[in-house]
């Protein structure tokens, strides 16, 4: 273990109310291979046993630091940046975990010159489903990429050096953009030039739960809108219109599909049209469509 004040990498997480996950988390940190690093908890004021599960650990690596953040999440991620002057940083949501070699690989991966590098994930939940998800590859981690195609990027999954994050001016706290201001911050990396790789082997798991499914779907669907409305003009518009337009539709679909996802079949039926209305010719669209009629998910 190396100075334990002068870390190579700070885990910056972010909590409030997770007391039941934030032990999870932990462990999976203590249990890397990679161990010269600190984490940072960041609680906004929690009700529960935040604390005292954060103070059952004996390890000076390992500090809570309160600060309200007034539910956005990214003024927490932000604070605890201002705390370390670690040269790399990785995040972890606090109902998230890793595996014990993910440090290590992302290191391996960093090591070949790379600014930012993001792994596989296992997506829990809910309930008992699990399901592999795979991100990249490098030539999707364009800014034009990430713009017309979408996000291919994990905030628990990645590990980036923090002068590109400075250069970014960090997590944005524009409130139109709350649970897609990861987004937000990919593109501004990419845009400026940073170099994104992906390392294509599950090193973690993200849960998913009552906390973060279905009651922010909407809210994710019009922030993903907001952040692509805010870069859209960095494309010319005569050159990508058509492809502008299908992004947009189909982020108004992944609204749809979410709600379908989590059994709201009647309130995805005004998404699913919009999506079809702004851009018809996308055939998944139709499909998905189908099983929403039968109150089913694809």
């Amino acid at each position: 273990m190396k100075d334990v004040l002068n870390p190579s990498l700070s885990i910056i997480i972010p909590t409030y109310n997770h007391a039941r996950f934030l032990r999870t988390a932990l462990d999976s940190i203590c249990a890397q291979t990679f161990n010269d690093w600190e984490a940072i908890i960041v609680n906004n004021f929690s009700e529960d046993d935040t604390v005292a599960v954060v103070k059952s650990y004996d390890d000076p690596r390992i500090r809570i630091v309160n600060y309200a953040n007034h539910g956005v999440i990214a003024a927490a991620r932000n604070h605890g940046l201002s705390l370390t002057q670690a040269p790399y940083v990785a995040f972890l949501d606090s109902d998230d975990c890793w595996y014990p070699e993910k440090l290590q690989r992302c290191f391996d991966k960093l090591a070949k010159g790379y600014d930012l590098v993001c792994h596989a994930e296992v997506w829990v939940g809910p309930g008992e489903r699990r399901r592999t998800v795979y991100y990249g590859p490098d030539a999707r981690a364009t800014y034009e990429s990430l713009l017309l195609d979408g996000n291919c990027i994990s905030t628990s999954a990645v590990v980036v050096r923090r002068g590109w994050l400075e250069r970014a001016k960090g997590f944005s706290i524009q409130l139109e953009f709350v649970t897609a201001e990861d987004y937000d911050l990919w593109l501004k990396m990419a845009h400026n030039g940073a170099k994104i790789a992906f390392v294509n082997e599950v090193l973690g798991e993200y849960l998913i739960h009552d906390d973060n499914q279905s009651r922010v779907a909407l809210r994710n669907m019009q922030a993903v809108l907001a952040v692509f409305e805010h870069h859209r003009t960095a494309l010319n518009g005569q050159t990508y219109a058509r492809r502008l337009r299908r992004r947009e539709a189909v982020i108004m679909y992944s609204g749809a599909r979410a709600l379908q996802d989590s059994g709201q079949y009647r309130q995805a039926w005004r998404y699913f049209f919009k999506a079809v209305v702004h851009y018809p010719w996308v055939l998944r669209f139709y499909a998905a469509m189908v099983f929403n009629a039968f109150g089913r998910r694809p």
